[in-house]
């Protein structure tokens, strides 16, 4: 047990710190951006020791892009946002899509030949791809668009398989449990938006 446990401790702790983050977000807890900082952090190392070496980067994004949102969520307005009210839960403008779209092929492929150029990652196109979504799914995050929860489903979805294959066991079965709260969380996201 003891061999076990300093296997896979970090995998563990991290796992933890992403059930508290995935409840706070799916309660629309601005709390979720505290442990937002805290867990990239600590995924830094688990991934780059795992050859996950998207994953890491975007670790190191992950805990600036929680600033972002912790201070959006906090100090940001949207369009017909009521004084002293906080920052709403809204649909994604349509005219968004396209550069939200744009954004991810780019970053796809810029990631994908980083990957492939600068590391030995054994799994460049859905490392990168993960990655790539990921930034688009934080923005709509901290924006508070429903739409984030769609593009954490396929994320999930694709890390769980990923963690799977690199043996990280904990962080595959927290990612399997995200796509179940994904779509919970829609479904609450949506509620809430309805009856603002």
């Amino acid at each position: 047990m003891t061999a076990f446990l300093s296997l896979h401790w970090l995998d563990i702790l991290t796992t933890l710190l992403g059930l508290i983050y995935i409840v706070l977000e799916y309660r629309a807890s601005i709390l979720l951006w505290l442990v937002g900082i805290l867990m990239p952090l600590l995924d830094i190392w688990l991934y780059y020791s795992h050859g996950l070496y998207g994953d890491a980067a975007m670790a190191v994004y992950y805990t600036g892009a929680a600033l972002y949102g912790y201070m959006v969520w906090r100090f940001g307005k949207k369009h017909g946002q009521q004084e002293g009210e906080d920052l709403p839960i809204t649909h994604m403008r349509k005219q968004l899509y396209l550069p939200a779209m744009l954004f991810f092929f780019t970053a796809w492929g810029i990631t994908y030949w980083v990957l492939r150029t600068y590391t030995n990652s054994t799994v460049p196109l859905l490392d990168a791809f993960t990655n790539a979504l990921s930034f688009v799914g934080l923005w709509a995050l901290a924006r508070k668009y429903v739409e984030q929860w769609g593009f954490w489903i396929v994320v999930d979805l694709i890390s769980c398989y990923l963690y799977i294959i690199k043996g990280i066991p904990f962080k595959a079965g927290l990612y399997g449990l995200y796509v179940v709260i994904a779509v919970a969380g829609y479904r609450k996201w949506t509620q809430m938006m309805n009856h603002r």
